[in-house]
């Protein structure tokens, strides 16, 4: 038998011990203030758009407009590939099939933001991907000149033209041409007259890096300070997991150009998303990502971003074995035709993913953003006054693995509302949107200051309505 005093003595190493793990697993509780009294500037969700293309010449999303208008996106990007045939021969210019895809956009009450990725081969008569200036510079410029026009010319609205799309990587981007620092400088400068000379209001930009950090940024940066050459926006990529690392490209990009006093250009993320080659499978994880980079995009003050892509969609061989190597043509079918995808807010089959209502939501936070504030670094969320409806919104998520209690401070309430409250559901087996955006309860609330108490599982999106 034990002596007492040792025995009790290992009790207490024993308490000493379990109680700090017991206080680590409790869940740290997040408080966050909402101040219904404090706008804080205009939020202006439609920003945060999106983008879909360079797989097929066909609308790939042309029976889903209704579902996209929803989200009220105000661009949607758009890559102009060599499949559209623009340049069948010399100075003769086709349209036609690329005006299909703009007039999808346009119906969504979107503008496309137009990237110029293609290669005729009347102009780039070796298919090569190093090849990337064509072979008559005046040649290229009026296909450009002409291309403009006839958007400008049929009213369409166009305002931006983006000069390339992930120009530092080549085919392994979707493209035909992988650019070093000095030829883009020169293809970029060709371009953007072209397009300027066709529509004087115009916005140009580039160069759309799949890598933020290549040497084509600096390198341009510099050559449109020194010549003056328009450089209305900057755009690049990044696909990750990691809502912290999409606000570190955006830091970025400012610290750089801070060196170039001269040039003020919007700031562009125009293709972004999680990490493609180990996408997350907890079906929770993508809608709630999805609020969690926009939160830090819009905290960065981030000009517009495109989420890619609209919807997933296959792609034939035999429209790219026209314009890329054997070797390019083969990966773009093995990553489209093979690869599982998860990153379209529509599947192959055409089918809604979790991902869309998230749109759905955030696109019912635009107007005048309210003051929330939040004790935890799990916890965020936008609140924000609709005017024109007359009723306020409030829109919160746990971007982490662990269940976090909320206490709620609804501070300030202008009037008596009835409050509803609607939980994204990622997990339901049905995709129809009652299911999706479950209704929780309804409550009425007094004018003034109320205090609620919530749950937010793991990557849970929490939505009220005050109206």
């Amino acid at each position: 038998m034990l002596p007492i005093i040792p025995l009790l003595f290992m009790l207490v190493l024993w308490v000493a011990a379990v109680e700090p793990a017991q206080a680590a697993a409790e869940p740290q509780p997040a408080v966050v203030n909402v101040s219904f009294a404090e706008p804080v500037g205009p939020l202006d969700m439609g920003r945060m758009a999106l983008g879909q293309g360079g797989l097929s010449p066909e609308p790939m999303w042309d029976d889903r407009i209704a579902e996209i208008r929803a989200l009220r996106p105000k661009l949607i990007r758009l890559f102009i590939q060599e499949y559209f045939d623009l340049l069948p021969a010399p100075a003769k210019y086709n349209f036609a099939q690329l005006d299909r895809s703009v007039d999808t956009i346009l119906r969504t009450g979107a503008k496309p933001l137009m990237c110029i990725c293609f290669k005729p081969r009347v102009l780039f008569p070796k298919i090569d991907q190093d090849v990337v200036e064509p072979v008559d510079y005046g040649q290229w410029e009026e296909l450009i000149f002409n291309l403009v026009k006839h958007y400008r010319d049929r009213g369409a609205g166009i305002r931006y033209w983006e000069i390339g799309n992930e120009p530092d990587i080549g085919e392994d981007g979707g493209c035909p041409y992988r650019f070093r620092p000095d030829s883009y400088v020169r293809y970029y400068q060709r371009t953007a007259a072209a397009i300027r000379r066709a529509d004087p209001q115009a916005r140009v930009g580039g160069p759309a890096l799949a890598n933020v950090r290549s040497p084509i940024l600096p390198s341009l940066l510099a050559h449109c300070q020194a010549q003056q050459t328009p450089l209305d926006f900057v755009s690049w990529h990044i696909y990750s997991s990691d809502p912290a690392q999409i606000r570190g490209t955006i830091q970025y990009v400012r610290q750089l150009l801070a060196r170039y006093p001269t040039l003020k250009p919007e700031l562009f993320l125009d293709e972004w998303n999680m990490d493609l080659m180990n996408p997350p499978r907890d079906p929770r994880f993508h809608p709630c990502y999805v609020a969690e980079a926009i939160w830090q995009m819009v905290e960065a003050g981030l000009d517009y971003s495109c989420y890619y892509h609209i919807r997933d969609y296959h792609v034939e061989q035999e429209q790219f074995v026209r314009f890329m190597s054997p070797q390019g043509t083969a990966f773009m079918a093995r990553w489209w035709n093979r690869m599982p995808q998860y990153h379209g807010l529509f599947d192959y089959q055409n089918t809604v993913r979790p991902a869309y209502f998230t749109f759905k939501l955030l696109a019912r936070m635009s107007g005048q953003r309210l003051r929330l504030a939040s004790s935890h670094d799990s916890v965020h969320g936008f609140a924000a006054r609709d005017q024109q409806l007359q009723m306020d919104c409030l829109m919160l998520w746990n971007f982490s693995t662990g269940t976090i209690p909320v206490q709620l401070h609804l501070n300030g309430l202008p009037k008596n509302v009835r409050m509803r409250h609607v939980v994204l559901d990622s997990a339901a087996a049905n995709n129809e949107e009652n299911s999706r955006l479950r209704f929780m309860t309804a409550t009425n609330l007094s004018r003034g200051d109320h205090q609620l108490s919530t749950v937010l599982e793991p990557y849970a999106v929490h939505f009220w309505s005050f109206e």
